[in-house]
């Protein structure tokens, strides 16, 4: 069974697209370069310049077309982002150092620090 390869930025399906790939393919969906480092199934994010091709020249924006020879289709190229499990992880963080007791922390040093201006400028300006 094929899977049609989906957009790396918005996950939309290109099986319309002929393939080979042109170089300045586009996704019909939002416009997003599709001949790119992030479509092809050697980009990797683990390894020196992002790229498991050992002789492939590097690529600097590997969201941009380049011309990269060794360029082939990824068919699960797309990657949804977990907004709820985000959001759980950064309470979890939060929660863990202690964003809130630091917030308070804060304004403390804040209120210090004015009261200090305070009394050496002989009270607050207004």
């Amino acid at each position: 069974m094929t899977t049609s390869p989906l957009c790396w930025k918005c996950g939309a399906a290109l099986a319309d697209l002929l393939l080979p790939l042109a170089r300045l393919a586009e996704c019909p969906a939002c416009r997003a370069e599709l001949h790119a480092c992030r479509m092809c199934i050697f980009y990797d994010t683990r390894v020196a310049n992002q790229c498991r091709e050992p002789v492939a020249e590097p690529v600097s924006d590997k969201i941009r077309a380049n011309f990269c020879g060794y360029f082939q289709l990824r068919p699960d190229a797309y990657r949804s982002q977990d907004v709820a499990a985000t959001q759980t992880s950064r309470t979890q963080l939060d929660a863990l150092f202690g964003a809130a007791a630091d917030a308070d922390t804060q304004q403390a040093s804040e209120d210090v620090a004015q009261a200090a201006l305070d009394q050496l400028f002989g009270g607050k300006l207004d």
